[in-house]
């Protein structure tokens, strides 16, 4: 910051102070336009750390010197970051895995506290019960990673998540580097090749579980031939719906689908319904022939041994047979005719008539009034 001689007397710009709290001095001590010290002030600052120490910062005659005093200091803390580097914890969903000069003992530490020579020894301590989670194609990988060409060239854009666990430490922390990476890209390649052996419609409908089991045994296959030692627990497909440039077209193909399993519906419906009434009408028609033929018969049936009864009485008494036959033959045709009585000893000129079928008829009231 610069000085500023134009108030008259010298001094620090804005005011009578430097920045120390008092004005700069000369090599004379006045004031003057000469920077503080440095020294001065160093030398000053070293005086006050001195009077905090005990005895003024000096050692006295036969007194060990400050080293000799920090050193049983340093070397507790170098034994207690020694022992806080030794001394390690696994916790109940981990498991401990010990390197002795990087190379790894066979032997694994359960869930407890341990103790490994540091720095000789290094200790990894990979969680086995640990479900992790890989969510592509949504989120912040939405977008182009999440469309997929499917078997009959249409597009489809699939959101899933790979669920997975350590299944063997070693392999998992010394076989492969950057395991969730290796987990996504595997994934991400699996589900693409599932998807282009499979027709859109079928894999969002139908066909998701399927393409699911599918992924899920690649993805294994994939990271056992890596030695990953990595198992995977559950792939699911949170979403596969058409493009978003796209939807309203395949929205309008679905609703035209809807439209047309309602019409084969109806119509399914409608020849069902005609479909009962035939079989229903057939099957009156049916009963009515059988009982047509079950009514002829037993008449046929019936005039036969009415017949061979006759006969048999014709044989016995042929005149009187012949008698009665006839008088009933007579009775059956008469008794259709109507019935006119002359008289035929009338006087002459004059023609007696009794109109019997007249006086069987019941008389209506009409036909009574207009005989009055």
């Amino acid at each position: 910051m610069p000085w500023s001689n134009q108030s008259g007397g010298g001094g620090w710009k804005g005011g009578g102070n430097g920045p120390w709290g008092q004005p700069p001095r000369g090599p004379q001590g006045g004031g003057g336009n000469e920077p503080p010290d440095l020294e001065e002030l160093l030398r000053r600052g070293q005086d006050k750390i001195r009077r905090l120490l005990p005895g003024g910062g000096r050692p006295g005659p036969g007194e060990p010197t400050g080293l000799m005093t920090a050193l049983p200091l340093i070397a507790i803390a170098a034994v207690g970051f020694w022992l806080y580097q030794s001394i390690y914890v696994v916790q109940p969903d981990e498991v401990g895995v010990e390197l002795f000069f990087g190379k790894v003992k066979p032997e694994l530490n359960e869930p407890g506290i341990h103790f490994a020579f540091w720095p000789i020894e290094q200790v990894e301590t990979p969680a086995l019960l640990k479900e992790n989670q890989e969510v592509l194609g949504g989120g912040a990988t939405a977008g182009t990673d999440s469309i997929m060409l499917s078997g009959d060239q249409n597009l489809v854009s699939v959101e899933f998540s790979v669920l997975w666990r350590i299944s063997d430490p070693v392999k998992y922390l010394f076989r492969v580097g950057d395991q969730p990476d290796i987990v996504r890209k595997v994934s991400e390649s699996v589900m693409r090749e599932v998807v282009g052996r499979t027709r859109a419609d079928e894999f969002r409908t139908t066909g998701r579980e399927a393409a699911q089991t599918a992924v899920r045994e690649r993805i294994q296959q994939t990271l056992d031939a890596y030695d990953a030692g990595v198992s995977i627990t559950a792939v699911n497909v949170t979403r596969a719906d058409p493009p978003l440039e796209v939807q309203d077209a395949f929205g309008e193909v679905q609703r035209a689908q809807q439209d047309q399993d309602k019409f084969k519906q109806d119509a399914q419906a409608y020849a069902n319904k005609r479909l009962g009434e035939a079989r229903g009408e057939a099957s009156q028609i049916r009963e009515a022939a059988l009982g047509y033929r079950d009514q002829v018969i037993a008449e046929a049936t019936g005039g036969a041994q009415r017949f061979t009864s006759v006969y048999q009485q014709y044989v016995k008494a042929p005149d009187i047979t012949r008698e009665r036959l006839y008088l009933e033959t007579m009775e059956s045709v008469f008794s259709r005719t109507n019935k006119v009585i002359l008289d035929s000893g009338s006087t002459q000129g004059v023609l007696p008539y009794l109109p019997l079928p007249e006086i069987g008829r019941p008389t209506t009231p009409s036909s009574t009034g207009a005989a009055q």
